[in-house]
């Protein structure tokens, strides 16, 4: 029996249990994935615990991406570069290794929709947040030579998120950290938007990060991380001005894949995890 699971506090409205277990099904192995509520004071308990009861991993999600660092005994470069692991792997010695697939399912999810690579090199990328997401979704792009800014209500968790990721990206990339003011001035130029906040998820349906006043171009790209509600307000707002808009249910999908084929060592049903998740209702 293969143990997998969700570490976090809250958990419960999570999809991953209903995707990773489709997964289990369609592959024909006998596995569970399960919710592991886990207080912020018992975060190096809840790591013993994966070595104690035999489980083969786990997900990580907040608040606790960052906090169970100290308790691995290694780290992948992504996850040391972004500083976040959201991907636990328990090796048959016991030995608890970090990694961080959110990167990688992001830019997989942007790869499936079709958008190119050389359109947001050309256009640059406008990252909303600066928290976890953000720092993932930043190395995806910043990696790959896309001109991306950062916006934070708070300048100085902008400033830190570059500075920690630039040792870790190509010397020709080009990452630059903004004040939230600098917003209506940077977006009308940006080719991609995402939206690295949880402002307009549920319960909160009716906030948006964005305002009213200013509009999106129709050849813009918005990717909201936010997939519950499935079309979010920021959504509506930049289909309202013929731009391209989708919600975080890709990167989900993409980033649930990777960790299970570490897990289990084989390729991942896709579309039985993408069917699970869109039977969960939102």
């Amino acid at each position: 029996m293969i143990l997998t699971g969700l570490i976090g506090w809250p958990v419960g409205h999570s999809r991953s249990p209903a995707m990773h277990n489709a997964a289990f099904r369609a592959a024909g192995i006998e596995g569970v994935y399960v919710l592991l509520p886990v207080r912020p004071d018992r975060v190096e308990d809840a790591m013993r615990g994966l070595r104690g009861l035999g489980f083969r991993g786990a997900n990580v999600t907040v608040p606790h991406k960052q906090a169970v660092i100290p308790y691995l005994d290694e780290l992948s470069e992504t996850a040391r570069a972004i500083g976040a692991v959201n991907t636990i792997v328990v090796s048959e010695e016991g030995r608890l290794l970090g990694d961080n697939t959110d990167a990688t399912g992001f830019w997989r999810d942007l790869v499936e929709q079709g958008i190119e690579t050389e359109a947001l090199k050309e256009g640059g990328a406008l990252a909303l947040g600066a928290g976890g997401s953000a720092r993932a979704v930043a190395y995806a792009l910043a990696s790959r030579e896309i001109p991306t800014r950062i916006l934070a209500r708070r300048p100085e968790q902008a400033r830190d998120l570059v500075h920690s990721l630039a040792p870790h990206l190509p010397p020709t990339s080009q990452l630059e950290p903004h004040p939230w003011a600098d917003l209506e001035r940077l977006a009308p130029a940006a080719k991609l938007i995402v939206n690295c906040t949880p402002v307009g998820m549920v319960p909160n349906i009716h906030a948006t990060p964005w305002p009213d006043h200013l509009p999106f171009r129709p050849d813009q790209i918005l990717y909201d991380l936010v997939y519950n509600p499935r079309q979010t307000r920021l959504m509506r707002q930049a289909r309202a001005g013929g731009a391209r808009a989708s919600n975080g249910l890709g990167m989900l999908i993409h980033q649930g894949a990777l960790a299970w084929e570490q897990w289990t060592g084989q390729p991942a049903p896709l579309e039985a995890m993408r069917r699970a998740v869109s039977d969960e209702k939102c």
